[in-house]
């Protein structure tokens, strides 16, 4: 009998839609907690092609949330491990494996060559660069969240509208699994709902995912939905680039107050609430706002649209 045969007796899918899967190419950001499902069931769907990129390696902390990965794995980098573990799932599946993090200087290239991005990094500068590249390149995206008891799958751009236009008003700050936790399940829910839109959206199912968000509340045992398909893109949003994009005449603020120096030599060192003094620059000039998450820098560039509307970029400095 088939790999596939239990698959294929869906109407939906058939002959020609497990052709279509096994023909496909599918760009997944991030080998960790919404990752880990979403390899297991689109290698075991017969996904033709895996490009996989995460720069991180497996630690003990991530075992009870990524059962993909077991002891033997600890301190190997997690794209290998991961394209160990779907070559023994499923040999028909090709998996392109980087051991690099996804940044606006590699993303454009990685998302022109799949038919469907899959956010499972979980960081807001990751969604926001591979959102906006993907609505420029009309690439659908399937982007997921989850924290504490809670998370979120939402398919974006192409025919829908992009993470943008979803989340126009964003928090001062954001916790991480590692300040609020994370159940394993929770976590996993979501990586498998993103796996479903995925494989929804490569079958051309009906209704499409794009446009539809799913909220998972694990707390009250409850899982709600809604589409988006009206809503409206921001004007103007600062977008991000990566460090190594920067150009001799931008204006470069790191916004880091936990930082004992600027990142570059050339940056100001300055905190959010100096802003409103700055000299700004003439016009055709740009200005780069950098912090760790960027999500200083995104409030910052909100605040600064206000007096002045000439360029601006955003920068992220995990590693900083």
């Amino acid at each position: 009998m088939s790999r596939y045969a239990r698959q294929i007796t869906l109407r939906q899918v058939g002959d020609a839609g497990q052709a279509r899967l096994r023909a496909a190419h599918v760009l997944v950001v991030g080998a960790g907690a919404l990752g880990v499902p979403v390899l297991q069931y689109l290698a075991g769907a017969g996904v033709g092609a895996i490009t996989l990129i995460d720069g991180d390696t497996v630690a003990e902390s991530n075992l009870h949330r990524q059962p993909l990965y077991g002891m033997k794995d600890i301190g190997s980098p997690k794209v290998q491990a991961a394209a160990e573990a779907v070559a023994a799932l499923n040999p028909e599946v090709s998996v392109t494996a980087q051991c690099a993090w996804l940044t606006p200087a590699n993303a454009t290239a990685l998302v022109e060559h799949a038919d469907v991005v899959l956010d499972c990094a979980d960081t807001f500068a990751v969604s926001f660069t591979l959102s906006d590249i993907a609505l420029a390149a009309k690439k659908p995206l399937v982007s997921a969240s989850a924290l504490g008891l809670s998370g979120y799958v939402g398919g974006f751009c192409a025919t829908a509208p992009s993470l943008r236009a979803v989340f126009p008003d964003l928090p001062q700050s954001a916790a991480t699994c590692a300040t609020a936790g994370v159940l394993g399940p929770v976590v996993a829910t979501m990586g498998a709902v993103q796996a479903q839109m995925a494989l929804a959206v490569l079958l051309r199912m009906a209704p499409s995912p794009l446009g539809q968000m799913m909220v998972w509340d694990a707390a009250n045992w409850r899982m709600s939905g809604f589409r988006f398909d009206a809503a409206p893109e921001p004007a103007s949003p600062a977008r991000f680039i990566a460090a190594s994009q920067i150009a001799p005449s931008d204006l470069v603020i790191d916004l880091r107050s936990e930082a004992p120096a600027p990142f570059r030599d050339t940056a100001l060192h300055l905190s959010t609430d100096a802003l409103p003094e700055l000299a700004l620059p003439p016009d055709g000039a740009r200005v780069v706002l950098a912090c760790r998450t960027g999500l200083r820098a995104h409030h910052a560039a909100t605040a600064l649209r206000h007096r002045w509307d000439g360029d601006i970029a955003l920068v992220a400095l995990p590693d900083c």
